[in-house]
């Protein structure tokens, strides 16, 4: 067949012309540019357009970082117009100062990109002693977030060219103390106040409960005692640590690997040396240092003169008050030890040799090489624990790397089975029933696998649960795919009062307890506007000293009208009880200076932020930035940005 093509080139462009234009004839160009068609415009920004396809990527990003940071969140809550609506908006954001730095020819040079990577802890591990970055871990690294080295560095370029737009306004921002101490004593305002509690589980004791009663509550209630919504599943998994167990080691690559990794594996030289140090700063006077190296060339004239004068030299002379009382003696130390000038010099001398003057940071030094202590090689047998170590962990790595394409491949083009891809890779499908839906729910043991929450989003997806398809390939852990199927799904339901009835009389009870503790204090309440009797002794209250206090009872406290006290209220505390306050004086805030000073700051960071929005409200409007589709709570069909 292929011999027929390559033999007949000519024909065989005859056919597929007269295949291929005709359907241009039907459908035109654009039927195929609809291919790429990304969907309705949502929103333009200086002239582009952001597509309904480019809204859902980004809202998938989101809800993926969200998820890493926080696992056991549930991400249905993101699932919603108002929070979709919400990532439009920063999508909006983000390209208006995109436009804005590009528009202000705003660029990141290739020294502050350099020294932006530097800070990044997870690239800065990557570099060696002698400041070399590991360029394959980097590449793996990158690798890891679906990039490629080239990729990773334009993105970070744009990041910092977008954050020069607003640092501007972002730095240039602050707060008086004046501004500061107003806001600070609103907010830190004390309060003479009594309070007294009323908590519901002082109540539990006189609750009676009727079996109608009970009846009752579960009929209202009933959506309350539900089963969880769980699923019987099948799952495969791919992870490095089996693949690792499972590799047989040929003797003979044993034997290759020691014999090209001995040097490496064995222990390093190390060499002893005695030094005269003449200090010179870097930055001091150039006469000083010019009197500093004379004396040190003085010094090595006697040394090289008597070299077995070394020790006592350096006890007179050496300004390195360490080395100095033991004749200049530093010991054995291996590459790397020493600051770069003298770690050449004293692996570049034989035993006993005295250097020329060597300049470094400290000054200028003397070296005498004293002793040498060669790299010791181990044998075979003692290190062949760490070589079968080394051995598997890489042989793992390979292939992992060549079975994880295949396992996700698999997985997605026979979704209806994990059995191809258990049969082709030699993994085991395994079961576990009555998975549920939230991560929270899951069996302990099972955290690092079936709890993973990207896992149970695939798993409950309308494709897993309807169509029983494969979930994808899912990483739950470095260098561990998952993918899964639903093979009986349990909705969540309603329980039979008999499997619940102890749980719906305790609600029962805590309820009605609630509700006694409420009309005591109502009427405790009711009394106070008449008397004052039967409170007790006042407490200075505030934000910053509670008191042991609830949250409500605080706020309720803060938010009585200064101009009308004495004044009294109710507080209901829902299933905690209630409490009644009476709030007698308005007292300043304790004087804390250190506390004021923290504040300034953080008043600063607030009000740097605000103008950060009003200068970015301003750039949407020179950038032309536009929603097209209405806000959630709107009924417009077209919003500014």
């Amino acid at each position: 067949m292929f011999d027929f093509v390559r033999n007949n080139t000519k024909i065989m462009m005859g056919i597929l012309f007269l295949l291929i234009i005709p359907s241009f004839v039907l459908f035109g160009l654009e039927g195929y540019s609809s291919f790429k068609d990304q969907g309705a415009t949502v929103a333009k920004v200086n002239g582009n357009k952001i597509s309904q396809g480019d809204w859902d990527a980004a809202h998938k990003r989101e809800v993926d970082r969200i998820r890493s940071s926080m696992p056991n969140i549930d991400v249905k809550m993101f699932d919603t117009p108002e929070a979709k609506y919400a990532t439009l908006e920063r999508l909006v954001r983000d390209q208006v100062v995109a436009a804005a730095a590009q528009k202000l020819q705003l660029v990141a040079s290739d020294t502050k990109l350099a020294r932006e990577l530097q800070s990044i802890p997870a690239i800065a591990a990557l570099r060696s002693p002698d400041g070399k970055l590991d360029m394959e871990r980097y590449k793996q690294l990158v690798a890891s977030q679906g990039m490629t080295p080239e990729m990773f560095e334009m993105q970070m370029r744009a990041d910092i060219s977008n954050q020069q737009v607003v640092q501007g306004v972002q730095g240039s921002a602050f707060a008086t103390l004046a501004q500061t101490q107003t806001a600070m004593n609103a907010f830190m305002q004390r309060r003479e106040v009594q309070i007294v509690n009323f908590p519901a589980a002082d109540f539990l004791s006189k609750v009676n409960v009727s079996e109608a009663d009970i009846q009752a509550y579960y009929d209202k209630n009933s959506s309350k005692f539900q089963s969880m919504e769980s699923a019987d599943i099948e799952y495969v998994i791919l992870d490095i640590e089996s693949l690792r167990q499972s590799i047989v080691l040929n003797e003979q690559d044993l034997k290759s690997y020691y014999e090209q990794n001995l040097q490496r594996l064995s222990s390093k030289e190390e060499r002893r040396a005695s030094h005269i140090l003449i200090t010179a700063a870097k930055d001091a006077p150039e006469a000083e240092k010019k009197a500093a190296r004379a004396k040190a060339e003085e010094l090595l004239k006697a040394v090289k003169a008597k070299p077995a004068s070394f020790a006592d030299v350096a006890r007179k002379n050496s300004q390195d008050p360490g080395s100095a009382v033991k004749g200049g003696d530093l010991d054995f130390f291996g590459r790397g030890a020493m600051v770069k000038p003298f770690e050449d010099a004293a692996f570049g001398l034989k035993k006993s040799d005295i250097s020329d003057i060597v300049e470094s940071e400290f000054g200028y030094h003397i070296i005498q090489l004293t002793d040498i202590k060669a790299p010791k090689a181990q044998s075979f047998e003692a290190l062949r624990p760490s070589l079968e170590a080394d051995l598997k962990k890489q042989q793992a790595q390979r292939k992992f790397a060549e079975m994880a394409e295949t396992f996700s491949n698999t997985v997605y083009e026979q979704s209806d089975s994990l059995k191809p891809v258990a049969e082709k890779l030699k993994l085991s499908v395994q079961k576990a029933s009555k998975v549920a839906r939230n991560a929270e729910s899951q069996n302990p043991q099972s955290k690092n696998l079936l709890n993973n929450p990207a896992l149970l989003q695939a798993l409950f997806s309308e494709a897993s649960l309807q169509k029983q398809r494969n979930t994808e390939a899912i990483e739950v852990a470095p260098n561990t795919l998952v993918s899964a199927r639903v093979v009986k799904h349990q909705p969540a339901a309603a329980l039979a009062l008999t499997e619940v009835k102890d749980l719906v009389k305790r609600n029962l009870t805590q309820d009605k307890a609630a509700e006694m503790a409420k009309v005591q204090g109502e009427q405790k309440l009711a009394n106070l506007k008449t008397s004052a009797e039967g409170l007790p002794n006042a407490m200075v209250l505030s934000r910053e000293k509670s008191q042991r206090q609830l949250p409500q009872v605080v706020e309720a406290v803060l938010k009585v009208d200064p101009n009308k006290l004495p004044a009294v209220s109710g507080v209901d505390l829902g299933a905690q009880g209630y409490a009644v306050i009476r709030v007698t004086k308005v007292l300043p805030p304790e004087d804390n200076q250190a506390l004021m000073k923290q504040a300034q700051q953080q008043f600063t960071q607030l009000w740097g932020a605000a103008e950060t929005l009003a200068y970015l409200a301003e750039l949407k409007s020179v950038m032309k930035a536009e929603i097209l589709v209405a806000k959630p709570s709107a009924e417009k069909a077209k919003t500014p940005a």
